[in-house]
């Protein structure tokens, strides 16, 4: 109901299943997309009329909501010029082109579909789109785009029509980024909903020493910045703010929200917006980005800081672990959960202990078959959370 009103829609596409879960507000029209597609086509009269005039590339594009920290989604306003920019430069477009097929794996209330869906048709190639099983779609395309987590239920070797992969919306793995950058090109991508879908990217090498986010996308920039606002020295963290044209208009009829997260950009100035992306990162002296957690994700530990990322990432390099999540269980203690169920516990914990800090090692290290996942194709931690406090995680496993 809140995404109706604050969108002003007057059209609401659904599947007819759903048809008596949706408030029809009055003066709105409902149409079932499967009950329309299931009828035959026939000769219609209608012509396509284009515009009377060329859309400004100010104009909004589309507003896609994402979950706020009260709950209630938060309305993005991403504009026509945010969209081609990401789509329609280098490495944004990813080379799709005409005779190439793309992958429509993602969720449709993800922002990285609007590049599966708009970066395939923008460049006049043939959307896939999966049913429900995923890896048949993927082993019939040239470009897959996804989440770390989906990407981890796929074989590169059975996909061998595959030429480029892009993955963002979650930390990626080394192990699982070296595996496919020896099939294909790979592309690790950061950013936000509120920077228009990425606005960093970085072409994989295996031989690299570490795996980044790379740079940022032609006309953005990105600001590494201390507490007071100030850039941070090369090889110091700090907070990441985005600047350039990915920058959104800002959220829906949300001016508090916007105050908050959107700030005046004083490096380009011109009247121009940076974005808060409450990332860390630092930059290399090769002028590569890190991209060290959020800032939200570091937690007190013992009185000491963790960053949740750092020990995950840890987790992940283990022989044979494909995911791992690390959660706060109070504040003495984590726990991590590690995919698949064969991973060792206690040779995960002993990684930990090897690599970080006492405090950082997990006091339980869960094994199961997948890690669940959000309807966006993420770590659902959520989940992971509730069954670690609630003693169900067994009967997950």
């Amino acid at each position: 109901r809140h995404v109706i009103h604050a969108a002003a829609t007057r059209v609401i596409l659904i599947v007819s299943t759903a048809a008596d879960r949706i408030p029809v507000p009055a003066g709105h029209h409902l149409v079932a997309v499967d009950t329309v597609m299931s009828q035959p086509l026939g000769h219609s009269h209608d012509r396509f009329v284009p515009a009377e005039r060329p859309t400004s590339t100010g104009e909004n594009c589309y507003v896609l909501f994402t979950s706020g920290t009260t709950g209630q989604p938060n309305g993005v306003v991403v504009t026509h010029r945010n969209v081609c920019n990401i789509l329609l430069t280098a490495p944004g477009d990813l080379g799709i082109r005409p005779g190439w097929r793309v992958g429509q794996l993602l969720n449709v209330a993800f922002d990285m579909a609007a590049w599966e869906i708009l970066g395939c048709l923008s460049h006049g190639a043939t959307l896939v789109i999966r049913g429900r099983d995923v890896a048949t779609t993927a082993q019939r395309v040239d470009a897959l785009i996804a989440t770390p987590t989906i990407l981890s239920g796929l074989d590169p070797d059975r996909c061998e029509q595959v030429k480029v992969v892009a993955v963002a919306g979650e930390p990626c793995p080394r192990p699982l980024a070296d595996r496919w950058a020896r099939r294909c090109a790979f592309y690790n991508a950061c950013g936000p909903t509120e920077t228009t879908i990425v606005n960093t990217m970085h072409r994989h090498d295996v031989n690299a020493a570490r795996l980044t986010i790379g740079r940022p996308t032609p006309n953005n920039t990105v600001y590494v910045l201390d507490p007071a606002g100030r850039p941070c020295a090369i090889g110091d963290v700090g907070e990441m703010w985005a600047g350039g044209d990915c920058v959104s208009a800002g959220y829906l009829d949300n001016p508090a929200l916007n105050a908050e997260r959107y700030a005046p950009d004083p490096f380009l100035g011109d009247g121009r917006l940076m974005f808060r992306t409450r990332d860390l990162g630092r930059w290399t002296l090769d002028g590569q980005l890190e991209h060290l957690g959020r800032t939200d994700d570091q937690v007190k530990i013992r009185g000491f800081r963790v960053e949740l990322d750092s020990v995950s990432a840890v987790l992940e390099s283990v022989p044979g672990c494909r995911r791992a999540a690390t959660l706060k269980l109070d504040d003495r203690s984590l726990v991590s959960f590690v995919a698949p169920r064969h991973v060792d516990p206690e040779a995960a914990k002993q990684a930990v202990a090897s690599a970080l800090p006492y405090y950082c090692v997990p006091t339980t290290i869960y094994p199961m078959a997948a890690l669940p996942e959000t309807s966006r194709g993420k770590i659902d931690k959520v989940a992971l959370l509730r069954l670690a406090t609630s003693g169900q995680w067994e009967r997950a496993a």
